[in-house]
């Protein structure tokens, strides 16, 4: 049975002042809600019961101690991260420790996914489950594994409500739709992308998801002229024509971390006549950034230089400290972080105790110290 409901400016409000041993600037506002400063991913395991309950429990230990932002996708660990998610969920929700207006949970939809293991017959299974099924055509694929179409689209929504055990989805992002530029003409994409954006606000008006949004990998990183390119001028003005100013194109996602700083430095968004970095341009479009890979699967976690364990100051190691700079980049709603295991998330919800920098300390990291 599905649990009703979604997250409400109302239950996360209430959600942080129960969380009273967490810095309260640990919480920011994104659109009406109030999400925690850092996110919990689950992008990473091995596809067992072992790591579905060590997520699980992850989960569960995450949201007690000031973590009301959860991140999946469909295809992540074939299906088994947002199962397990559900079953975290649905264990608070009975124990009556958690409401559900209380949290925050995002998902995404684009990369084909298997269902538990991956198959023996990986042609075989792609071939009954969605060519047979006449769900799409293959054509629509690209790259052998990624497909936008809103039949598609419809589907993958229904099997993530049915995965998370809930009526609706809080955030649904378009998964790295960039993938489609590598087959497919920039007004083809631009094409699917309305089709796209038309179905997902049919699903907003359906009550089964709230928001949307692009989670991308290079989208945002990099140059306009490359083939990766997204503009999130042209996505606003999609989104736009589709529905009008009251869109609900109000989230993106994009790895930004201490190796990967380009959404915070490279100016590669129009804005008016102007080039502006990612988060410049999304806060004028009025348009919500959730940061993935903050410690940069854990190569962040260990060995960084000197100087910036200095200067990012007040925590013990060096993955809290990559945390603390993503959290602290001036226009970032959350910073997310892989953690399938409560020890990690006891060490990584450790920054939350602590204010994020302020913006003199921050920027002071990008002054040359030479």
């Amino acid at each position: 049975m599905k649990t009703t409901g979604s997250a409400t400016a109302e239950g996360t409000q209430r959600y942080v002042k129960r969380m009273t041993k967490v810095a309260p600037s640990h919480f920011r506002k994104a659109q009406s809600l109030m999400v925690s400063s850092i996110g919990l991913g689950t992008y990473l395991g091995n596809h067992d019961d072992a790591t579905d309950l060590s997520y699980k429990n992850a989960v569960i230990r995450a949201l007690e101690l000031g973590c009301n932002f959860i991140d999946a996708a469909i295809n992540y660990r074939c299906q088994r991260s947002e199962r397990a998610i559900g079953a975290a969920l649905k264990e608070l929700f009975s124990e009556s420790k958690l409401q559900r207006q209380e949290v925050v949970v995002a998902t995404k939809g684009g990369f084909i996914p298997f269902d538990g293991q991956p198959p023996i017959n990986p042609s075989k299974y792609f071939q009954e489950r969605f060519i047979k099924s006449g769900l799409i055509s293959p054509s629509d694929v690209v790259a052998g594994c990624h497909c936008m179409t809103p039949s598609y689209l419809q589907d993958q929504i229904d099997s993530s409500l049915e995965n998370l055990g809930l009526g609706t989805i809080d955030i649904y992002y378009l998964h790295n739709p960039e993938t489609q530029l590598s087959e497919v003409s920039r007004s083809q994409f631009n094409s699917r992308i309305e089709a796209a954006f038309e179905l997902l606000e049919r699903n907003v008006a359906d009550g089964k998801i709230n928001y949307y949004g692009t989670a991308t990998w290079n989208g945002y990183r990099v140059d306009p002229g490359h083939s990766d390119y997204l503009s999130l001028s042209d996505l606003v003005s999609i989104a736009r024509e589709v529905a009008g100013e009251d869109h609900h194109f109000r989230f993106l996602q994009l790895p930004y971390n201490l190796a990967m700083p380009e959404a915070f430095v490279f100016e590669n968004q129009l804005v008016d006549e102007d080039m502006v970095s990612t988060l410049e341009a999304a806060t004028h479009y009025g348009v919500n950034v959730v940061c993935s890979a903050s410690i940069f699967q854990a190569k962040l976690s260990k060995n960084l230089p000197e100087d910036l364990r200095n200067d990012i100051k007040g925590l013990k190691t060096d993955a809290q400290r990559a945390i603390q700079f993503t959290r602290s980049t001036p226009g970032v709603a959350s910073g997310l972080v892989g953690m399938s295991r409560q020890i990690h998330v006891e060490e990584n919800m450790q920054v939350a105790t602590i204010s994020p920098m302020q913006t003199e300390e921050f920027l002071g990291l990008f002054t040359s110290k030479n």
